[in-house]
């Protein structure tokens, strides 16, 4: 299993933060925690609550993979805005079920560190 870095996770709940222009002040009232306590997690010398975990994921409207491990799952909603909405018809639902498969796929390959033969 993965050990969690909270330098790291910390380091990227500073960079979401600041791309949206928001002190830790300002993110620390949204998340009902101390400004002290939110210069801690974004330094990763203080372990926080799943709660206040939530509250960040929520506030900053970020994934908890992305913030935990800095990775980027899309959802099925985010993946057929990418593609469009899937027709009626059986060959749009067929294409774009192939297309999740192989995105899935190549997603697994890239997290395990597989290489393509």
């Amino acid at each position: 299993m993965q050990e969690l870095d909270y330098t790291k996770m910390g380091a990227r709940i500073r960079q979401v933060r600041k791309t949206k222009g928001w002190s830790q002040e300002k993110l620390a009232k949204k998340c009902g925690i101390s400004l002290n306590f939110m210069g801690n997690i974004e330094r990763g010398t203080r372990k926080m609550s799943m709660d206040t975990f939530a509250s960040l994921c929520r506030e900053l409207e970020m994934d908890a993979d992305a913030l935990l491990w800095g990775v980027t799952q899309p959802s099925e909603t985010a993946m057929q805005g990418m593609w469009g909405q899937p027709g009626q018809e059986k060959e749009d639902r067929d294409s774009y079920a192939m297309y999740v498969r192989i995105m899935k796929s190549v997603a697994d390959i890239m997290k395990n560190g597989d290489s393509i033969p």
